[in-house]
């Protein structure tokens, strides 16, 4: 029998330890945020993004911790003769670099879209051949978050096109979270930790409770795929079921609420997707509610796990600092459900919504009707 040698089994020690999280310092909660695809896709300019900049400000967004303004595809139009990513003229008329001062200015961060093929998912330049050179230009842009496509990818090995990104995002000298968007498809959660600093985990999103396109999914479907991804999310690195649809017309005000409220339980990063200028009330108080965005920003960044479930209604659950623990009773139908959940001792349980503590039935259990696509969220503390 052939003997293993100290520098052999140190290589296999190696070869199946578990991958390292990227250690640039950033999104050590889940990033906060605007971006502007689901709401305005390609309908993107100066002014849009300076309004939604300004309304992340009064709206009480930004006391609420929502800090990144990012605009998606469509920004840019060609290269210029040296290889310089160009920004729309008419669009962008002052150029990335006043855009991102003015966002700055408000106390905001600026991101910014690229992809790793050759062009964008609306056939805009990517990234692809130009990455340093494009880092460099982020970084002078004044650059803070970058959400990097898969589109146009050819025969890339997908690993390796984001590890050159992330070695060019390192080498501009300017801290820039990444944001990787392949869209699940070659499992992210397992590789992606020690590249960037969330990755998407399915198609997109689109504003309806539970649908099914050629490319997109409901909230309820998105939801599902999330079901086995919770020990792969912590500070600095985060699954990414996609952006917020709250207040988008697919959806009523319960659903939004409740979107919300499972984004915050996956410790998913919060970008809304939604027009912040004319926002209704309920809306904004959903976006802005503290309570809840606590257990989404609550620092030992576990993502919740499915608890129980019943069908048509489900409990997740999701640690938190200071003994204490969230939970989410989830009504999926289209009927009202009276449920009975077993939560146990407890000194104190809040119903985030309500803003108020509440008593548990005897025994430890929570009772109580759950409206049709809704849910109630506690936070139970044990001491």
């Amino acid at each position: 029998m052939k003997k293993t040698s100290l520098l052999q089994v140190a290589c296999l020690l190696l070869a199946f330890a578990p991958a390292r999280a990227l250690e640039n310092g950033l999104a050590q909660t889940p990033p906060m945020g605007w971006n502007s695809w689901n709401k305005f896709g390609c309908n993107v300019s100066e002014k849009l993004i300076k309004e939604m900049a300004d309304a992340l400000v009064t709206s009480g967004m930004k006391d609420a911790g929502y800090q990144y303004v990012v605009i998606d595809d469509c920004w840019q139009v060609s290269r210029d003769g040296e290889g310089n990513i160009v920004p729309d003229p008419q669009r962008f008329p002052s150029g990335m670099k006043a855009l991102a001062d003015y966002i700055h200015s408000k106390g905001l961060k600026f991101g910014i879209y690229s992809d790793a093929g050759t062009g964008t998912c609306q056939d805009r330049p990517g990234s692809r051949g130009y990455e340093f050179q494009d880092a460099r230009q982020y970084a002078a842009w004044g650059v803070d978050y970058l959400k990097y496509d898969w589109c146009n990818h050819s025969t890339q090995e997908v690993k390796s096109s984001y590890s050159t990104m992330r070695d060019a995002l390192k080498a501009s000298g300017r801290p820039i979270v990444f944001s990787l968007c392949e869209w699940g498809e070659e499992a992210p959660w397992k590789w992606a930790a020690e590249i960037g600093n969330l990755w998407r985990t399915t198609g997109d999103i689109t504003d309806c409770w539970s649908c099914t396109g050629q490319y997109t999914r409901g909230v309820m479907e998105i939801l599902d795929a999330e079901v086995e991804l919770w020990e792969y999310a912590g500070p600095g690195h985060w699954n990414d079921p996609d952006m917020l649809e709250v207040g988008n017309p697919g959806l009523s005000v319960e659903e939004s609420r409740a979107h919300f409220s499972l984004w915050c339980m996956l410790a998913a990063p919060l970008m809304a997707g939604n027009d912040l200028r004319n926002m209704s009330a309920e809306i904004r108080e959903i976006l802005t509610n503290k309570e809840v965005i606590a257990v989404n920003q609550d620092p030992l960044g576990h993502q919740a796990a499915k608890y129980r479930d019943y069908g048509d209604w489900q409990v997740w659950s999701k640690e938190l600092s200071g003994h204490s623990t969230a939970y989410a009773v989830l009504n999926r139908s289209d009927k009202p459900k009276e449920v009975s959940e077993y939560i146990g001792p407890a000194k104190k349980v809040r119903d985030l919504w309500k803003h108020a503590d509440i008593a548990l039935a005897e025994g430890g259990y929570f009772r109580g009707s759950v409206a049709p696509h809704s849910l109630v969220l506690l936070k139970v503390s044990g001491e």
